[in-house]
């Protein structure tokens, strides 16, 4: 059966029966959504987290479980509990610009040991009390996701934009939420994902308290105006599809906001407004956003600043009106002088963390933060990422160290630990 078909079934019974989304039994350690806050055990939940991406990658049998035991002790130490995580990489391996190795290789075709991966890092998690935010697609190549699907359902082989140009990515990847047979593909993703059992918990994902949220993808676009109202439909069909397999648990969209809705903020809207989505999300990126002078990147940090106010109150506002909290899951800023070595400067960075990190502490309806990323113990080895290099946040296309923070850049770190010092203090 289509999957536009099935999910206008499962809906249509929900409303049948009277149910509504989101349901949620409150469950012990789990994060749920009441009264436009995020809470755990009655009391409102609120965090400064970072994204983590490879952190499963790290836990697979040939990863770096040793690292990942190291990252996660000093991701506590600072106090940063909340972690946003990619399930796996879709795709061949041996691809220029794409993290591995790859979960799945084939439709529904799943490396083992990465799957153990996943269950070893999410049972890690629930030993610590940690949550993780799991994407489950990504609209951009370097983890597969859309364009991966599109190769898979039958279309020409998948343009990189670094080697073949943004506009002609694009133009392909816009393909992806009106192609049935790709999203059906991603749809069995989804469930394999969801409805599978840990093995060295032995619960069902759905009962595990270390998740807090299934994202549908990282940045999920239309990348045309002409594909907008199906994104709107492909997100809302895979949020039901997700909340009949796993009820325990919020679901999210991982949009960057009105940048990541071809500019249309009622799109925005009318996505986050969707009962199956619980919470909504912004990134934001003041330097790829074109809020800065790459050749000036200390002294662009007040326009930054600015322009990200902005950005935020305007979906704060929309946040306010469908009564719903809203986290800004990424952010990220340069290393002064767009320099990626080890131990360069990051004086502008920092003043740009401390604005940010100051948001869930000052404004009640910003449940959440997460930087753009954790970097850890990791030494680059190249510009861009080649297999077996260590994992940075950044990812396999980008250079090296731009936007990760790393253990050694000591002054983010201490911004980031006094501003969740703060942040508990608040609550």
């Amino acid at each position: 059966m289509k999957l536009k078909n099935l999910m206008r079934r499962v809906l249509a019974v929900g409303l049948l029966v009277g149910a509504s989304f989101p349901v949620y039994a409150e469950k012990p350690g789990f994060v749920y959504c009441e009264e436009g806050e995020l809470k755990i055990d009655g009391k409102r939940y609120n965090f400064i987290g970072t994204n983590f991406w490879y952190g499963p990658l790290l836990a697979a049998e040939n990863g770096d479980r040793a690292r990942l035991a190291d990252e996660l002790d000093l991701l506590q130490k600072m106090g940063v509990n909340n972690l946003r995580v990619l399930a796996g990489a879709d795709g061949s391996r041996r691809v220029d610009y794409h993290v591995e190795p790859t979960l799945q290789t084939a439709p529904g075709v799943y490396d083992d040991r990465l799957l153990d991966g996943l269950d070893y890092f999410l049972a890690e998690l629930e030993k610590r009390g940690m949550k993780a935010v799991v994407y489950l697609n990504n609209a951009w190549e370097w983890s597969g996701g859309y364009t991966t699907y599109l190769e898979w359902a039958g279309e020409a082989e998948a343009p990189l934009p670094l080697r073949d140009g943004y506009e002609t990515y694009t133009r392909y990847a816009s393909k992806f939420v009106g192609n049935e047979k790709a999203k059906e593909m991603a749809a069995a993703h989804v469930k394999n994902i969801i409805s599978r059992t840990n093995r060295y918990t032995g619960k069902p994902y759905k009962d595990s308290p270390a998740i807090m949220s299934w994202q549908i993808a990282n940045e999920p676009r239309a990348f045309s105006k002409e594909a907008k109202r199906d994104l709107a439909d492909w997100i809302r069909e895979t949020a039901g599809l997700i909340k009949t397999i796993d009820p325990n648990h919020l679901v999210s969209t991982g949009s960057e906001g009105k940048v990541g809705c071809e500019g249309d903020i009622d799109l925005w809207e009318e996505i986050h407004a969707y009962p199956e989505i619980d919470y909504a999300n912004i990134h934001i990126w003041p330097n790829n956003w074109g809020w800065t002078d790459r050749k000036n990147i200390e002294g662009s940090i007040p326009n930054a600043i600015e322009k990200s106010r902005e950005y935020v109150e305007e979906h704060v506002a929309i946040a306010e009106k469908i009564k719903k909290p809203i986290v800004i899951e990424e952010f990220g800023y340069p290393r002064d002088g767009m320099a990626i070595a080890l131990g360069t400067p990051v004086s502008a960075r920092d003043r740009y963390y401390e604005f940010i990190l100051n948001l869930p502490s000052v404004n009640p309806v910003v449940a959440g933060v997460n930087f753009w990323g954790w970097g850890g113990v990791a030494k680059p080895a190249h510009k861009s990422w080649h297999p077996g290099d260590d994992f940075t946040c950044d990812p396999a296309h980008e250079d090296q160290g731009l936007y990760s923070v790393f253990a050694s850049d000591k002054t983010t770190v201490d911004i980031i630990r006094k501003s969740i010092e703060k942040l508990n203090k608040n609550k």
